[in-house]
């Protein structure tokens, strides 16, 4: 009776599933205007923007590009003492006078262009769950093929 064996039951599912999936984008620009900015320092020195006389000058302002005035450095009169200037300016992008127009990039620094998709230049095939071909187009299209395998014992 020990070796007798009992019937053993189980269920078992097997799915397989393939799907594919194509975009096909449309041209974009984003641009981003960049801005300017100035700095002056020093040490052991006296230093004034705009005139000689300690005032600091707020500069111009032309199409949105800001322009500093004048710098005017000089080294203190202490004799032997030590003296450091830095100056840093970074121009930046000025305000176009029109408004865009479709398809051309803005004048400014920081630009990302995506061409136009082409429709039908992407392709996907599933000749059965388990043969998956995908094509993939030119700029401004997107081709996703997946292939699902579930395996159920119960």
């Amino acid at each position: 009776m020990l070796l007798w064996a009992s019937p053993s039951r189980a269920d078992l599912i097997h799915t397989i599933s393939a799907s594919t999936s194509l975009q096909v984008n449309a041209a974009a620009t984003q641009a981003t205007r960049v801005g300017t900015s100035f700095s002056a320092s020093g040490n052991g020195v006296d230093l004034a923007i705009g005139d000689d006389s300690g005032r600091i000058s707020s500069g111009t302002i032309t199409s949105g590009v800001y322009s500093p005035g004048t710098v005017v450095v000089t080294q203190n009169a202490t004799s032997g003492e030590a003296f450091s200037y830095s100056q840093t300016l970074n121009t930046g992008d000025a305000i176009s006078g029109a408004a865009p127009s479709t398809g051309a990039v803005p004048n400014f620094s920081d630009i990302t262009s995506t061409a136009a998709g082409v429709a039908g230049s992407a392709a996907a095939t599933i000749t059965s769950p388990q043969n998956l071909t995908v094509t993939a187009g030119g700029a401004g299209t997107v081709v996703v093929g997946q292939v699902v395998t579930t395996l159920q014992v119960d």
